[in-house]
């Protein structure tokens, strides 16, 4: 019986970080793991973005966190002057349930690494 909760545990306690989005900028193209252009309408954007406050708020698609050192992002970003450049365009909303993806295709590029 100890065994079932203790792995039932550690499975809900693994898929409650499989959607976190916890992002770090950097300051040069060559750190990053994703080029990302912010558009200057919702109807440009692969993806809706809204910044939560909390790591714990980060469960679905389009809800980031901001981290404060490299090693704690699970993407690393690097913002790009024109659209062009970008492997990615997102826009900035203004609340939650607004975030998400617009543009199905690019899915793949925020999937996580193991």
């Amino acid at each position: 019986m100890k065994r079932i909760i203790l792995l039932s545990f550690i499975v809900i306690l693994a898929s409650s970080n499989l959607f976190a989005q916890k992002m770090f900028k950097v300051k040069y193209e060559s750190q990053a793991d994703l080029k990302i252009y912010v558009v200057g309408y919702e109807s440009q954007a692969d993806l809706t973005v809204y910044m939560v406050k909390y790591e714990s708020q980060a469960n679905k698609d389009g809800l980031w966190y901001n981290v404060d050192y490299e090693s704690q992002a699970d993407f690393k970003l690097y913002f790009v002057d024109y659209e062009s450049q970008a492997d990615l365009k997102i826009y900035f909303v203004d609340y939650e349930s607004q975030a998400g993806w617009k543009n199905k295709s690019k899915m793949h590029l925020l999937k996580f690494k193991n």
